[in-house]
């Protein structure tokens, strides 16, 4: 036993120096952060912690969360925060367990967090709480989340916009986070409780663009619009999985090429088709059209207007009526 104020003093050195490795090592693998119960588990008394807060070194990020190599949560310690301080039975989910599976180049500023439907749930800043009749499965291993094929199902209904949900879906596949036929195999379990029949088409469109793709009645929509119809229409398959329908207006010169989902990145495609369109409807004597599918499901306002404004260039340019 310490006999002088010193040998006190060192050995209280020690032991605060033995609690912060012990409690560094515990926040490692969760990015910074920890629980009570970690610590409590691994040994602390609640004065031991009460004293590292009082002290300044570790500060309170909620009820259940302590931040030990930071003031504050960030980056992906939010999750961890956003899990433990959202329940026992609470998992990431949507958008938000896509990106801790691996999903890459997307940005969402809210954490989805998936509750049982009669959980009392305090509200965080910054996360969107999903109550759910059934949670479904989930990753217990870790950090609790949603797998892939359920999240992004999910998030693309949870979405702000068609085109938000058609970018999700078509990122999560082409990334290789799920396999088309998966996802099919859980869309068919899950629609029934969605009338959502944009997303049915979308998820068709990405895991199954041929078949999908036959069935997009082009000239149907063209009539709609109070645009002629094509004169010609064929669906192609290559070999590496792109998909488009050729359609032809070859009195007037006008020819658009309709990709299949998997021919883009995301919805990136759109823009750039766009962007596409616009240079070739500067040249009048043979305009040819680019519009994705996922376009065509999403935002087909903007192609219908340039294909209307090149047919009706093709008109002028050859001395039709209109």
């Amino acid at each position: 036993m310490p006999t002088t104020r010193a040998e006190r003093r060192t050995n209280q050195r020690l032991e605060r120096a033995r609690r912060h490795r012990l409690a560094r090592d515990l926040a490692e693998p969760h990015d910074g952060v920890v629980t009570r119960r970690m610590l409590l588990e691994a040994g602390l008394t609640p004065g031991q912690i009460a004293t590292e807060i009082d002290h300044g070194a570790w500060s309170r990020a909620g009820a259940h969360t302590l931040c030990i190599t930071s003031d504050v949560p960030s980056g992906h310690a939010l999750w961890w925060w956003a899990v433990w301080e959202s329940g026992t039975h609470s998992v990431l989910d949507g958008a938000t367990a896509l990106l801790a599976t691996g999903l890459q180049h997307w940005e969402d500023p809210v954490i989805h967090v998936a509750v049982p439907n009669n959980a009392t749930v305090r509200r965080l800043e910054g996360v969107c709480h999903h109550r759910l009749r059934d949670l479904g499965p989930r990753t217990t291993s870790g950090l609790r989340r949603t797998p892939p094929d359920v999240a992004v199902v999910r998030a693309a209904r949870w979405a702000r916009t068609d085109r938000q949900a058609a970018t999700l879906v078509a990122m999560t596949v082409q990334q290789r986070l799920v396999a088309p036929d998966a996802l099919l195999v859980r869309w068919q379990q899950m629609r029934r409780t969605w009338e959502t029949s944009v997303l049915d088409e979308v998820i068709r469109d990405v895991c199954d663009g041929a078949h999908s793709l036959n069935e997009l009645d082009f000239a149907a929509e063209c009539r709609r619009r109070g645009l002629p119809e094509p004169a010609r229409q064929a669906v192609r398959t290559g070999r590496n999985g792109r998909v488009y329908l050729d359609v032809f207006w070859e009195d007037l010169g006008v020819h658009v090429e309709i990709h299949g989902a998997q021919h883009f990145q995301g919805t990136a495609g759109l823009d750039d088709a766009l962007r596409h369109n616009d240079l070739q409807l500067r040249d009048r004597t043979m305009v040819s059209l680019q519009i994705p599918v996922l376009g065509l499901r999403t935002t087909p306002e903007p192609f219908f207007r340039q294909l209307g404004a090149a047919l009706e260039a093709a008109r002028r340019r050859l001395g039709q009526a209109g």
